[in-house]
């Protein structure tokens, strides 16, 4: 009997129109009504997720940040945090400036840039987020941050991770969400460590787990958890290590999830 199931939002959770179907829904409630604890595990900024799962009816701690914040939705508790070592922070400003590359950095849940520029207004966009321009970057690199994004052409920043991991040595965490976004958090940043934590926080052995996702960055919790599921979207390198591979995110995997292994249909 799975006691927790952690569910990714982007390409996951949600649609292409950027929407949980209300069949995906009606099977969230299904699980919580049968026990079960339901919880998002996401790359996004907890702000842009709660706004998800509240309107999912979760009331539980949800993962954020790749799992660098764990954070409760009742009273916003923080749980579980790990900020990017500030030496790393330093270096990677350093990097995109002279390379000329476009940085985001996270400040109190909130996005920032040292310039406007069309990725930032488009990855705003995507994700429903405002966002503040703060041009000192000795300012922006002194503040601590649960995750730097940097946003480029995905063959680019393929070429870019191993220079990063070598700069930047074994205290970060890197991984790519989407195919154009290359994101650093901590080492113990990943979705996988947060699975675990919430699996002790909630009493359940972590073979009682199911993790859901799309992307490499959810790989972590695929493998951490006692089942992991890729998604039909997914991509192939998710599916070769995942356990199972269900419906696509416009064919309501989740759901088919949620049915065949919690609800036993």
């Amino acid at each position: 009997m799975y006691k927790l199931i952690a569910i990714d939002i982007d390409d996951t959770l949600i649609n292409d129109d950027k929407e949980v179907t209300p069949a995906t829904q009606a099977a969230l409630e299904a699980a919580i009504a049968a026990g079960v604890v339901v919880t998002l595990a996401t790359g996004r900024a907890y702000a842009s997720a709660q706004a998800i799962a509240r309107q999912t009816g979760l009331n539980v701690p949800i993962i954020t940040y790749q799992g660098s914040l764990v954070k409760n939705l009742m009273d916003e508790k923080v749980l579980y945090e790990r900020f990017v070592p500030q030496d790393a922070v330093h270096k990677v400003f350093k990097y995109c400036i002279e390379h000329n590359l476009h940085l985001q950095t996270y400040v109190d849940d909130k996005l920032y840039s040292r310039e406007e520029n069309q990725k930032l207004i488009d990855y705003a966009a995507l994700n429903k987020t405002q966002y503040y321009i703060e041009p000192d970057s000795e300012k922006l690199a002194g503040i601590k941050t649960p995750k730097l994004l940097i946003i480029d052409d995905p063959d680019f920043l393929d070429e870019l991770a191993p220079k990063l991991r070598e700069l930047l040595g074994s205290e970060v965490h890197i991984t790519k969400s989407k195919p154009h976004f290359l994101e650093i958090m901590h080492k113990e940043g990943t979705k996988g460590l947060a699975l675990e934590f919430l699996a002790d926080y909630f009493g359940c052995n972590i073979s009682e787990t199911i993790a859901v996702g799309d992307s490499w960055n959810d790989h972590e919790m695929l493998e951490t958890a006692g089942l992991g599921v890729a998604m039909g979207n997914a991509i192939p390198a998710l599916k070769e290590i995942a356990n199972y591979i269900t419906a696509s995110n416009n064919e309501d995997g989740v759901k088919q999830v949620i049915d065949k292994f919690i609800l036993q249909k």
